[in-house]
């Protein structure tokens, strides 16, 4: 929407702004100068929204729900009231915070998502679904909140995360509100709720004609020869949904025999490319695919790799994009068919066939407005059905062959299904949304927090809570007992305390009630969590101590959401090296599976750090229901001196790549906002630029959109998706020390395991060109061995004092040699050995990474 300021310039202002006609001409106006011609469901949600009803917008996707928001926002604005945009996930939030932004203005639009808040008291907010019912449970029919917009409205019945969905339509009477979601089903009950509830007439615009129709087949051929047939016959591009990201990249892989891109396109996506840099590992599998004419996209990937993906589709240039379905949630992938090649799905507990609604969200994608004239939805029969009719069509009409034929079965243990079950899925409605409503502590503490200044009785609201919600009789009974239970422990740990207060409605004049002993923070459960404790986690570390900078990673690290494909690779590595180990130690099978059990990944100050947060959680309730989970992946990587490319290698993570960069990018973050001034050492500061550094040059966008949302402009133009050619690694001092102290020390490392196999690959060589052999290196140290029993690893040795860096003259990137010496810690701390080498600037940035020549190995 490239005029965006001028929706702004064009609503109307004073007594025009509660008028239904000029608040309908005002924005049919500015969507005619976007060349955009309202759907007539769009028309009918505007004007409800115009007359001030509550609008359950419940039209297929691709049905534009996108633009009747902007126009719930635009009214909300015009008006004088403060809205809000929600959504399930993060990366929606922020898409549709520049979306807005680019329509209203940075002045006018703001965010917040737990870990980062922008001009949060702008007139329209875009926040996760979490904020705005934290909000909500604070402040009540109060909350400063005139309109919101809940996409994704189906989310509602999540098991998790289904009460954020709820607690909005319950606190909030004043709202006005529009729900929005391709599958909702029946929604009698909301309709008759909300006009209980708020009084408010409730429009609900459903079954508008999908602008571009489905049609629907259910096949028992080789996919190979499906997907051949679909891209002849111009019904490309292709997503071949799978439902983990190892079936979708084995798939892909499988159609490099199959010649789905003429030359033209393959000729055409090599241009497209240029000069696109992809990594090791992953990148260069992705490459391949790429210039076979075929795609990957799933949730693993780097968000570089997700990018380029999108953009030569959009280009029409993929004819196959092999995905997860993720697609359901929503990517910026045109596609023209959707292949199924399952109906079965892990929800993390049991193989189960999808719903209705899940079936409806992918098959939802297919069909491009604007470029199609009809979508279309395949279903792939089970791969033993699809083999058993290969094997009927080879025998032909011979009975004798067909008597021959071994008929395959379903694998045992697995669910299957038939094309009853696709017929079932295709024709169901989605199934109505059920409520997830559950009580936490933040909850109860939210409902205190409102109570503290009168405002409300917060026996009242939570009585409220507890029998206004959406579930059965059965389970609020439930619902209650947790309520007691979370006010015994508040009352145990001396948070809430019960007072008389006067109130003449009492038979006595007065009546006990609940109130909180203590402020709390204001943020508490808006922000990350568990901050606060990291913060005072940090008391507990030493800053004179050698190894206080990766305890501090570790403080932070064990705040943060786990990244489970990370910690199961560790794990796995872990387990595996112990085996070997106990095997070489002669034990036993039973022994050895025993021992196994207590072997997990790394965990840094667990002990402390439970024991710490023990305590903590007793004076700070908010966090009851939270958990805290020590780990090891920043830390693990800087104490490796690994760069991204070596630590996927060595943790076989080619296919999470996207996993480890977030992680990675938030744990950056974290660092950033939650370790005060006065708790940074220069060790410390160098580490965290290591990493921002390290994050950026893998994929930068991560925290280039973080930086942008933190200096939101209207004149900055964003960086071209395909311009990621990193910086000079020598460009920051910091930066680059860092990173020639990380391959110094891994030098290090090797000697004191005496890899001199490891040592010689590194390839470094002297400046008489003569190699640093493994039996050189040997050579070299073997002289060491005569005085020490062991080369040191831990904190002290790889401290600032045992590594000097000498700069040679010059200035800017690039410019001449650092040298640098490494001194190697032993037993007695006599430090009287060194690894001498000299760092090339200007090969180091050419190659992107550190480039050295090691000189000398030997006493000092």
């Amino acid at each position: 929407m490239p005029d965006a300021p001028t929706l702004t310039a064009r609503l109307p202002r004073g007594e025009a702004a509660h008028d239904p006609d000029a608040l309908y001409e005002a924005f049919t106006g500015w969507a005619a100068d976007q060349g955009l011609r309202l759907y007539p469901h769009q028309e009918e949600a505007l004007l409800e929204l115009v007359s001030d009803a509550h609008v359950i917008l419940s039209t297929p996707t691709g049905s534009g729900k996108s633009l009747a928001a902007v126009a719930a926002h635009a009214v909300a604005l015009a008006q004088g009231r403060r809205s809000f945009y929600t959504a399930p996930i993060k990366a929606l939030v922020s898409e549709k915070f520049f979306a807005l932004v680019e329509v209203f203005g940075s002045e006018n639009v703001g965010m917040m998502t737990g870990d980062t808040a922008v001009n949060a008291h702008a007139p329209i907010v875009c926040c996760t679904a979490e904020i705005l019912a934290n909000l909500a449970l604070r402040d009540g029919p109060d909350t400063d909140a005139g309109l919101v917009v809940m996409d994704e409205f189906h989310y509602y019945a999540d098991p998790q995360r289904g009460w954020a969905w709820q607690v909005p339509l319950l606190e909030l009477p004043r709202t006005q509100f529009l729900l929005m979601s391709a599958t909702l089903g029946d929604v009698t009950f909301f309709e008759e709720d909300l006009r209980r509830r708020t009084g408010r007439e409730v429009a609900v615009v459903a079954n508008a004609e999908r602008p571009v129709p489905l049609t629907f087949s259910y096949v028992v051929e080789p996919l190979h020869e499906l997907l051949d047939e679909l891209v002849q016959t111009q019904r490309a591009p292709v997503y071949v949904v799978h439902f983990t990201q190892k079936e979708a990249v084995e798939r892909a892989q499988s159609l490099m025999s199959t010649t789905l891109a003429s030359r033209a396109q393959r000729d055409a996506i090599a241009a497209e490319l240029g000069g696109f840099r992809f990594g090791p590992g992953f990148g260069r599998t992705l490459s391949r695919l790429l210039r076979h004419g075929v795609g990957v996209h799933h949730a693993g990937m780097l968000p570089k790799y997700r990018r380029v993906v999108e953009r030569l589709t959009q280009k029409g240039l993929l004819p196959v994009v092999c995905g997860t379905d993720t697609l359901g949630v929503g990517i910026n992938v045109p596609i023209r068919t959707v292949v199924l090649t399952s109906l079965v799905k892990y929800d993390g507990t049991r193989m189960r066939h999808l719903s209705a609604r899940e079936f409806h969200q992918i098959a939802g994608r297919a069909g491009r407005a604007g470029f199609d004239t009809v979508g279309e939805v395949v279903v792939m029969a089970p791969e033993h059905v699809i083999e058993n009719r290969k094997a009927l069509l080879k025998a032909g009409d011979d009975p004798k062959k067909q008597r021959k034929i071994v008929r395959k079965q379903a694998p045992a243990g697995h669910v299957n299904w038939t094309d009853k079950t696709y017929e079932r899925l295709r024709d169901a409605p989605p199934e109505p949304l059920t409520s997830s409503f559950h009580v936490s502590h933040a909850m109860v503490l939210h409902v205190l927090q409102r109570g503290r200044d009168g405002r409300a009785d917060p026996i009242a609201v939570m009585t409220h809570l507890l029998t206004e919600n959406h579930e059965p009789e059965g389970a609020r009974a439930r619902h209650v007992r947790r309520a007691v239970d979370v006010y015994r422990s508040l009352r145990a740990g001396g948070v809430v305390e019960r007072p008389w207060v006067d109130d003449p409605s009492a038979p006595k004049g007065r009546r006990r009630t609940v109130q909180l002993v203590a402020d709390l923070p204001a943020t508490f459960a808006l922000d990350q969590a568990l901050s606060p404790f990291a913060y005072a986690a940090l008391d507990l570390l030493d800053p004179a101590d050698p190894g206080y900078a990766h305890d501090v990673v570790s403080v932070i690290e064990a705040t943060l959401d786990d990244p489970r494909q990370v910690l199961a690779a560790q794990e796995n590595r872990a387990r595996g090296e112990a085996v070997a180990a106990m095997k070489a130690d002669g034990l036993e099978y039973d022994e050895r599976m025993a021992l196994l059990e207590g072997v997990t990944y790394p965990r840094p100050l667990a002990e402390l750090l439970e024991a710490t947060f023990a305590t903590y959680r007793r004076t700070n309730p908010w966090v009851a229901d939270l958990t805290l989970s020590p780990k090891s992946v920043v830390r693990d990587m800087h104490e490796r001196a690994a760069t991204f490319a070596e630590y996927v290698s060595l943790y076989s993570l080619d296919r999470t790549e996207g996993v480890l960069l977030r992680y990675l990018a938030d744990a950056y973050r974290a660092l950033r906002r939650t370790v005060p001034e006065d708790r940074r050492t220069e060790e410390l500061e160098e580490l965290v630029a290591w990493l921002g550094d390290l994050v950026r040059r893998t994929d930068s966008s991560l925290l280039d959109e973080w930086e942008r949302l933190a200096n939101p402009t209207d004149d900055t133009e964003p960086t071209a998706p395909d311009d990621d050619t990193p910086p000079p690694v020598t460009a920051d001092p910091r930066v680059f020390r860092a990173l020639v102290r990380g391959a110094m020390f891994r030098r290090v490392e090797l000697v004191a395991r005496e890899a001199w196999g490891a040592l010689a690959a590194l390839g470094d060589v002297d400046g008489d060109d003569r190699p640093w052999t493994a039996d050189r290196w040997a050579d070299a140290v073997d002289p060491y061995w005569d005085l020490h029993d062991e080369v040191l690893t831990g904190p002290a040795a790889r401290g600032p004092a045992l590594f000097q860096v000498t700069p040679s003259e010059g200035r800017g990137p690039g410019a001449g040699t650092w040298r640098v010496r490494q001194v190697l810690d032993d037993p007695a701390g006599d430090h009287d050995w060194r690894i001498d080498a000299l760092v090339d600037l200007a090969a180091s940035d050419e190659a992107g990474e550190v480039r050295l020549r090691v000189l000398e190995v030997g006493p000092l």
